[in-house]
């Protein structure tokens, strides 16, 4: 896709009054008005790292595709209405994940907040007014989940006002429903932990007619799982744009049923008076994730996981041979499935804990940032490097551990 006509392939630029190009042409800045690069970071005094750690919201998740760099510039310079603008790449983004519908939200925890306001609305936007206070409304009030699946993320429905109720088995579940039951809440990450399976929770939801919704915030790659939940029959599935994707680090994706993303939209921006006003997207984070997602689902896949493959080679060739060392490549079965290197070491060969070891990389030039998963031992990934840093990284992890 030309991105320099991205705006232009969703049916949104007629120019406003017949505004013409060349009209609009004139009030644009001249090439010698044009700011020169320059380091903000460096003027401003915040540290960049390379990243060999992964898509951690902290760490600013990962760095947009050029081509979702450049939508977003060509998107600023015209305007538009945002409910049109989110109507047209709905459509394309429900055609891509298999979605009967779509909405770009501000991120994963938001796409939750949101899906589940639309469940407790439905249709009616006085209701939507209403949220967080739910007593009196006739509005159901209560989410049920896995005990495994309870994490902090689950205050994105606490949001909206309702009760978590916890089970662990399908008897406890069917005990638990009542009239006050608003949806059956999923989380993929830790799918393990718990005793119900993704398609049994679906069918407990089709069964009492509740709504299921999936989170599965970190779980790309594999690119499949983009629409395997949709066609899993889940009601709502809901995603972090700004990992694996290299959107926007603020946005992200709700999918599902037609009726629950319009009912979703209701608490959102540009309407006001909302528990989702606040979570604004513009128009050019809409087409940069837009952008991602449709770049994304086209790469060669095996192609990336090969070269991750070759990178994280070079890291574990730079520090095997290293005395009191042991290293180890394995892949997550689950969230940020990618080739990971996890090394560790004999604190009485290498006297140096796992904090003292990320210092010291913090504190080199590049600066570089790992995973620590225990007192003597850091997990390194590679998928949101640069070409040629895994070389740099190599080094200095194998400087560090000879020091």
């Amino acid at each position: 896709m030309n991105r320099r006509s991205i705006l232009k392939t969703l049916g949104l630029l007629p120019l406003p009054f017949g505004l013409s190009q060349s009209a609009m042409s004139e009030n644009m800045p001249s090439s010698d008005q044009t700011p020169k690069n320059k380091d903000i970071f460096k003027e401003l005094g915040v540290r960049t790292f390379i990243n060999a750690a992964g898509t951690y919201t902290f760490m600013t998740g990962s760095l947009m595709q050029p081509e979702v760099v450049e939508a977003i510039r060509e998107s600023s310079t015209a305007f538009c209405l945002l409910d049109e603008l989110q109507d047209k790449v709905g459509e394309r983004i429900a055609v891509i994940t298999h979605a009967e519908s779509a909405v770009v939200t501000s991120g994963c925890f938001s796409a939750m907040t949101l899906g589940l306001a639309g469940v407790l609305t439905g249709s009616d936007p006085k209701k939507a007014e209403m949220l967080p206070h739910l007593e009196g409304t006739g509005m159901k009030s209560e989410v049920i989940m896995q005990k495994g699946h309870f994490v902090g993320y689950a205050q994105a429905l606490s949001n909206t006002g309702c009760k978590i109720i916890q089970v662990e088995t399908r008897e406890e579940l069917e005990k638990a429903i009542n009239e006050k039951t608003a949806l059956l809440w999923f989380l993929h990450v830790q799918s393990d932990k718990g005793v119900i399976n993704h398609e049994e929770w679906v069918s407990l939801g089709q069964k009492h007619q509740i709504p299921t919704m999936i989170d599965i915030a970190a779980d790309v790659p594999p690119v499949s799982n983009l629409w395997k939940f949709n066609d899993m029959g889940f009601d709502l599935v809901c995603i972090s744009g700004g990992k694996a994707m290299k959107g926007p680090q603020s946005a992200g994706l709700l999918m599902g049923k037609k009726n629950l993303i319009a009912a979703a939209r209701l608490s959102m921006a540009p309407r006001g008076s909302t528990i989702g006003r606040g979570m604004k997207v513009n128009k050019e984070e809409i087409i940069g994730m837009y952008v991602a997602l449709d770049n994304y689902v086209k790469m060669d896949h095996n192609r990336i996981w090969k070269e991750w493959e070759q990178r994280i080679a070079v890291i574990e060739q730079g520090v095997k041979t290293i005395p009191g060392i042991k290293t180890e490549v394995r892949v997550p079965s689950l969230g940020n499935v990618t080739p990971t290197l996890r090394i560790t070491w004999d604190p009485s060969v290498i006297k140096m804990t796992t904090e003292e070891f990320r210092e010291k990389l913090r504190a080199g030039n590049p600066s570089i940032e790992v995973m620590g998963t225990g007192d003597y031992a850091v997990n390194i990934t590679a998928w949101v490097m640069k070409a040629g840093e895994e070389k740099i990284v190599a080094k200095r992890v194998g400087e560090v551990f000879r020091t």
